[in-house]
């Protein structure tokens, strides 16, 4: 017989799970999107234009750690709703960085949203204790194509909400996000998680890191994502950033100049 298409493994808190990796990476594509052309826009030479997008990955490689000892020490619901505050934080950070036209505020408040980005990578790890033991794979699945939530919204938020605020473009993107957010957290409270091995106590209990970061097939998982992360925040972030400069985005050296002030984010 041929099992049912959601069967038991799609319960309840599992089909919360799934909409919070969609708004997650609804989060993801929106910030990716316009941070190039608003650093663009605000950055003291062109060069700059994608430190914004920079601090958001390198901010959730930064935090993994911190976030690690939160959720051993919190507990997973807990530390998912602490990493949507400082998601809805950050884009508020980042819409008054925009009005305000101050691009290092841009880059710290990409940086410290990097503290969402680490907690949202996990959801899909925390699917497997949503569910009976033969369902893990597929829970990882569900939530993975969450992300098709993302695809779809993330781009119309960015163009939709690009002008909402005169003066400021993309200002009111960042504020959408804020909003992406409190709908995440009051999805996420309505998740059970059972309590982690060890969850209360102060000392990891696990495998020293660096006994793990020396096993080849760490290393070739960890240069697998690097390859495939890369690639996507290239096309992301260059794809727009090309759009907006025209005919500054091509081989010359030009592309290392200033951004020119007519271009189609600043003047319009």
């Amino acid at each position: 017989m041929t099992p049912p298409l959601f069967g038991p493994t799609l319960n309840k808190s599992l089909a919360l799970l799934v909409l919070c990796q969609g708004l997650f990476m609804v989060n993801n594509v929106t910030f990716i999107a316009i941070n190039g052309l608003v650093g663009l826009a605000l950055a003291p030479a062109g060069w700059m234009a994608t430190l914004p997008v920079t601090g958001y990955v390198a901010g959730g490689a930064l935090a993994t750690g911190l976030v690690a000892r939160h959720q051993r020490r919190h507990g997973r619901q807990r530390t998912f709703q602490i990493g949507l505050a400082v998601a809805i934080l950050s884009a508020g950070a980042c819409a008054w960085a925009a009005w305000t036209k101050d691009f290092w505020l841009l880059n710290l408040a990409t940086l410290a949203a990097g503290y969402y980005n680490a907690n949202g990578a996990l959801y899909r790890f925390a699917a497997v204790e949503l569910v009976p033991e033969d369902g893990k794979e597929k829970a990882i699945s569900w939530v993975l194509a969450g992300g098709i939530l993302g695809a779809v919204v993330g781009p119309n938020l960015a163009s939709g909400a690009r002008d909402t605020l005169a003066g400021a473009p993309f200002a009111g993107a960042y504020l959408a996000l804020m909003g992406v957010g409190l709908l995440g957290m009051g999805v996420m409270s309505q998740i059970r998680f059972p309590a982690l091995p060890g969850q209360g106590q102060g000392a990891a209990t696990g495998r020293p890191l660096g006994e793990i970061v020396r096993q080849p097939v760490f290393i070739i998982a960890a240069a697998a994502c690097s390859i495939g992360y890369g690639v996507m925040n290239l096309l992301m972030a260059a794809t727009p950033w090309c759009s907006a400069t025209g005919p500054i985005c091509n081989s010359s050296p030009s592309h290392l100049s200033p951004p020119p002030p007519n271009s189609a984010l600043v003047g319009s």
